[in-house]
């Protein structure tokens, strides 16, 4: 494991009071994994949120939540240490109610807000302290998912945070003829620091036959400047049959978040029927994030990352500056994009690969990826990426290392369907050096493609047409099977690209 020093911030929240810890065993938890200590640990924590104690619980304890409609609010940081949380889903009576909840002290307000504009840099607000911001038109419909869960799309929605000087950090992403809701709460100046901890989830058998059913007993992140650190996620007895699972770890609606070092799992993929009245593979999560600004996964790791029975371990939307860093997981995925900068360094992603679409500056370096792609532009959501993409330095090991043909970039829109914005490829793409490791190879293979065979998508003809790069730059790029990349399958698709190979 890779060992990151605490900044001296967050080693101060840990220690914001002279007062001793609280301990769950102050109210009553045993500690045996037999009796239900979720009533003492709630009360624990309204005490420690209270008296503004952090709290600590035993580190040989194994604390056992049933399946009571409780949930912990955390304001205080918390240690964990080696303490085991074993979480019983088989007798959960509200699944959509979660386990703890890390939530502000500050409540939120309206702001008043009546139009906005695309990359607006500033507002005519000046709050006393930098604050989490939401808005949202419900007049206009985005992301318009094609496919066999298909949709009509959500409202058009925006965060970002809101500086005292009116500066806005997290570009606005939509311009707003008028804003139907503008919400905002104060960013906590310090952190809250959450570490240690091993929670093994007893897997749900709920089955539903048609839609998703999502789960969410789980810690839910709710308050801005939260440090989750060494945090240990299992889950166990999965069965045939299930309902899936909205994240053991959920972000929703804060800002500077961070996950250190912290041991996720894959969720075993069951079947049902998507809104278009076929079977569809129920995706599952261990980390979701949803309206969240400048978060950080740092030292992320989870076993069998290329195990293909396992749904990928993570789902994001509507976010905005991402950072992945020194992770091993199975997947990285931005289903309803992500906006200002996406970079993931020095990571291994495994079987389902990184999926993505949004817009700004996407940076992937010194990265392996096992996906049949290196990227897939989600088709479902446009392929689209309206800004930069940089590939350095990275390798790729097509379709987790089987005999399949792929393309490093995937890409597919025919341009007959509105997904609620216009679509494009990125406009500038430089990959320079990039291995690709195709020694397992299909039969009667000519070498791997930049791009798929994209025909038809490029035609203006069609209503809504999907935008070609700018610039494509090439160098270093290197196969196994010594056979030379090609750009495409297609041969006028090829001469409609702006190909540049540079020199060493």
């Amino acid at each position: 494991m890779r060992l990151h020093r605490l900044l001296p911030s967050t080693k101060a929240a840990m220690n914001s009071t002279n007062l001793p810890p609280v301990t769950y065993e102050d109210f009553g938890a045993v500690g045996d994994g037999v009796h239900d200590d979720m009533e003492a640990i709630v009360a624990a924590h309204a005490a420690a949120n209270a008296e503004g104690r952090c709290v600590k619980s035993l580190p040989e304890a194994i604390y056992y939540l049933g399946g009571q409609d409780l949930t912990a609010q955390i304001q205080t940081s918390t240690d964990w240490s080696s303490s085991r949380f074993t979480v019983d889903d088989r007798i959960a009576e509200n699944r959509e109610s979660a386990l703890f909840e890390v939530c502000s002290r500050h409540e939120p307000y309206a702001l008043d807000l009546d139009t906005l504009q695309r990359d607006q840099p500033r507002l005519d607000i000046r709050p006393e302290t930098a604050c989490f911001v939401q808005v949202e038109n419900e007049e206009i419909p985005r992301f318009r998912r094609l496919g066999l869960n298909q949709n009509e799309g959500f409202h058009q929605r925006d965060c970002f945070i809101l500086h005292p000087d009116g500066r806005v950090e997290g570009d606005i992403d939509w311009d707003y003829p008028s804003v139907t809701r503008a919400r905002a709460v104060a960013i906590d100046a310090e952190p809250i620091l959450l570490k240690g901890g091993i929670f093994s989830t007893i897997a749900n058998t709920m089955h539903r036959e048609r839609g998703y059913h999502y789960w969410q007993r789980n810690i839910r992140i709710l308050r801005s400047n939260t440090v989750v650190e060494g945090l240990t996620h299992y889950v166990t007895q999965e069965r045939s049959v299930g309902s899936p699972y909205g994240g053991f770890l959920a972000i929703d609606g804060c800002a500077r978040i961070t996950l250190r070092d912290c041991f996720v799992s894959g969720h075993r993929t069951y079947k049902g029927l998507g809104s278009a009245g076929k079977p569809v593979n129920l995706g599952t999560y261990d980390i979701t994030a949803r309206d969240a600004v400048d978060l950080k996964l740092i030292g992320c790791r989870m076993n069998h990352f290329r195990d293909h029975t396992l749904w990928g371990v993570i789902e994001s939307n509507f976010c905005k500056n991402v950072l992945l860093e020194d992770c091993t997981l199975s997947r990285m995925d931005a289903h309803m994009g992500i906006s200002g900068t996406l970079t993931l360094r020095n990571c291994s992603l495994g079987h389902a690969g990184f999926n993505a679409i949004g817009r700004g500056k996407l940076l992937i370096e010194n990265t392996t990826s096992y996906g049949c792609n290196f990227i897939n532009f989600r088709y479902d959501f446009g392929s689209t990426w309206d800004g930069d993409l940089q590939i350095l330095n990275c390798t790729w090991i097509p379709h987790n290392g089987c005999p399949e043909t792929g393309e490093v970039l995937f890409t597919c829109n025919h341009g007959t369907h509105d997904f609620g914005y216009p679509c494009s490829m990125p406009r500038s793409i430089l990959v320079d050096g990039f291995h690709i490791d195709d020694s397992c190879h299909p039969e009667n293979y000519e070498g791997p493609l930049l791009f798929r065979d994209s025909g038809e998508d490029v035609s203006e003809a069609f209503p809504f047409p999907y935008r070609l790069p700018d610039r494509v730059q090439l160098r270093k790029v290197t196969t196994a099977s010594g056979k030379a990349l090609r750009i495409s399958g297609n041969p006028s698709f090829c001469e409609a690209l702006p190909v540049e190979i540079l020199e060493d």
